[in-house]
């Protein structure tokens, strides 16, 4: 039987080519998005991949939208967490509405998310929990306090809920990119983006297909024996 998996923030960036590549590699994939409906619309139109709306922030809205994918498509089996925001200012300036929005989205969107599925996946004895982190929740980021917290929290979250799923069969782990090529990285001044490039090992930014080749692996059943860990995909610039 053909596998469901569910993609947060996944018609867009990195979480879109998760999502093509799920799809290649042979499972039903539904793509969450928040609000940007005409890139949802274009996505759907140029995959096949049907997309669906709501926020991760909201628990309730992530319980319905959850049980509207499950009826399209069957058991969700793979959730991959992607859904994140950024909303930079240093700490003297940042605000509480920047905290809260970001650690409701990159954190308890996790949570949010995780939580409705968690116990289908332990009837089933089957589930794979994926959760996209980042390369400044491990070693931190200027003018990032909430983004970085969120994501650091991310992978306390995974070490955790591993143990819990491991003995019914459910793998919780996280991949930690580094700097991808995503449209937001490329829209940098050039000069941002070569200082961003020279700290980098392996000379060059990231490409989301290569995210998305890790997700792949962590969802398979050849990956069955891995839980809590976390894949650094960063070219070297940082060793966790």
């Amino acid at each position: 039987m053909t596998r469901t998996a569910l993609v947060t923030g996944g018609s867009r960036g990195i979480g879109a080519a998760i999502s093509i590549a799920l799809k290649k590699a042979g499972y039903n994939v539904a793509a969450n998005y928040a609000g940007n409906d005409e890139a949802a619309r274009k996505f759907t139109d140029e995959t096949g991949i049907k997309t669906y709306k709501w926020s991760v922030a909201d628990y309730d809205a992530c319980a319905a939208g959850i049980k509207t994918v499950e009826e399209d498509l069957g058991p969700v089996e793979v959730l991959v967490n992607n859904a994140g925001i950024t909303r930079d200012a240093p700490f003297h300036k940042m605000t509480p509405q920047q905290w809260r929005e970001v650690v409701d989205t990159n954190l308890s969107g996790v949570f949010n998310m995780t939580h409705p599925l968690w116990n289908g996946m332990r009837e089933r004895k089957f589930g794979r929990v994926i959760t996209i982190s980042s390369i400044n929740g491990q070693k931190g980021q200027f003018a990032q306090a909430n983004y970085s917290a969120a994501k650091a929290g991310d992978l306390g979250f995974t070490k955790a809920l591993a143990q819990e799923g491991a003995r019914a069969g459910i793998t919780v782990n996280a991949i930690c990119p580094g700097y991808i090529a995503t449209d937001m990285v490329m829209a940098v001044p050039e000069k941002v983006r070569e200082s961003i490039i020279a700290q980098i090992p392996v000379g060059r930014l990231g490409e989301s297909d290569e995210i998305a080749r890790c997700v792949v692996f962590l969802a398979s059943d050849e990956a069955g024996f891995i839980t809590g860990s976390t894949i650094t995909a960063n070219g070297g610039q940082y060793f966790a």
